[in-house]
């Protein structure tokens, strides 16, 4: 039987998500206390159907919006903000997926069995550039390469990787079980430590035509707006949710306290004028993220239409992608200020590795320090002062390369 082709009430994704979501935050701290990978975690996320989400319900998944998958997000993200990382890759593959690919069927039937997609993208060298590799061998097509800041993939089913074959650059899908594929977790930064961003090394792994997904013509990396939108919306969707977190933990905090600095005797912490003052400033800070964030996802959903037609071009699109960057420069900042904030209504206690408060900053700082902001500040100033695009320089150094490539063909 086909059902009915509608989105749910959000409360009915609640119903289905919320208790692993609550389950999530009860193991968040311990997790964080021991640098435990939260494997558990996502495959109880995955196993609901969380990959799911956003493939309609014809398609096997729940047909959540735009803004409904990312206010769902959001609340995974207050739980533990490294799980919403783990998944990015993922909902964006699933995006992609659902404005057209080749076998697509072989694709969805994997999500449908709530396989997990990661991705190994970055490399570390002194310029942008892919150096993995599709090559021809006697035995067939074989990948190899090393890649950096593999988010999620140590939870993958499948990974994502950005390679080049002759000139072009092609995008693989490659099992994580497969043979020469190896991940390693070894991510060093101080924040979003369980988020599975190590290094994954392909050494002669087997690929067929039909794993490459798609391809660029020679030197060329397409903008694509609405893509590079979605995965900021993602970055701006947790750190609200961290904010969100630190509102949270200040006020669990404080209800039960009996002390309060440079007031002798036994004082109700939740009377007192400063710390009100304090939990209300977070209060703000934490709705204005989140009302930020929303904002985000709901530009997205007016411009889906034109993404899965085919319209990618569209300037609606690249609006759209311009109030993301915008919302993320306050989100960033109003987020480090409630995770530094949060320390002001505990004193030396708030500091116990016990609560672990520190992650949230160091979680946020993490996540804010993974796009250049400063750049993007610049870019949007541009954008106001002179009408220029976004993304302007990388594609201008595109066509230089491209350009440099014509030139030595020619010759």
């Amino acid at each position: 039987m086909t059902l009915p082709h509608h989105a749910p009430a959000p409360d009915s994704l609640d119903g289905i998500f919320l208790g692993h979501i609550n389950d999530i935050a009860r193991g968040t701290v311990e997790r964080e206390h021991n640098r435990t990978l939260a494997r558990d975690a996502v495959s109880a996320l995955a196993r609901a159907g969380f990959g799911r989400l956003r493939l309609s319900q014809e398609k096997g998944g729940s047909g959540a919006s735009l803004p409904q998958s990312f206010r769902l997000l959001r609340k995974l993200a207050a739980a533990d903000s490294n799980i919403p990382q783990i998944f990015r890759a993922h909902f964006a593959f699933v995006e992609t997926l659902r404005a057209g690919l080749p076998h697509e069927e072989r694709w969805l039937q994997l999500i449908r069995s709530n396989a997990i997609f990661g991705a190994a993208m970055a490399e570390r060298s002194d310029e942008t550039s892919v150096t993995t590799a599709v090559t021809t061998s006697p035995d067939g097509l074989r990948l190899n390469g090393t890649k950096y800041y593999s988010t999620g993939t140590l939870y993958a089913d499948w990974i994502i990787v950005w390679a080049s074959q002759g000139d072009e650059r092609v995008r693989v899908l490659v099992p994580a079980d497969a043979p020469g594929v190896t991940r390693i977790d070894d991510w060093d930064g101080f924040g979003q430590r369980l988020t599975g961003s190590g290094t994954t090394v392909f050494d002669n792994v087997p690929v067929s035509s039909e794993q490459i997904i798609d391809r660029s013509p020679p030197g060329e990396t397409p903008v694509q707006a609405f893509l590079a939108a979605y995965y900021q919306q993602f970055h701006n969707t947790t750190l609200a949710g961290i904010a969100e977190a630190a509102l949270r933990d200040a006020v669990d905090f404080v209800r039960p306290r009996t002390r309060v600095f440079g007031v002798p005797g036994k004082v109700v912490q939740r009377d007192d004028p400063v710390v009100q003052g304090v939990i209300g400033r977070l209060s703000a800070l934490a709705f204005s993220a989140a009302a930020l964030a929303d904002r985000g996802a709901e530009a997205l959903a007016s411009v889906e239409p034109l993404w899965l037609s085919g319209h990618k071009d569209d300037d609606r699109i690249e609006a759209a992608q311009e109030d993301i960057f915008r919302a993320q420069q306050i989100i960033a900042q109003q987020t480090l200020e409630a995770t530094t904030l949060l320390f002001e209504v505990g004193g030396a206690s708030a500091t116990s590795e016990a609560r672990r408060f520190d992650r949230h900053w160091r979680n946020a700082r993490t996540l804010a320090s993974h796009n250049p902001a400063a750049q993007r500040q610049r870019e949007l100033g541009d954008l106001e002062l002179n009408g220029t695009r976004l993304w302007t320089p990388y594609r201008d150094a595109q066509k230089r390369v491209n350009q440099s490539r014509k030139t030595g063909e020619d010759t």
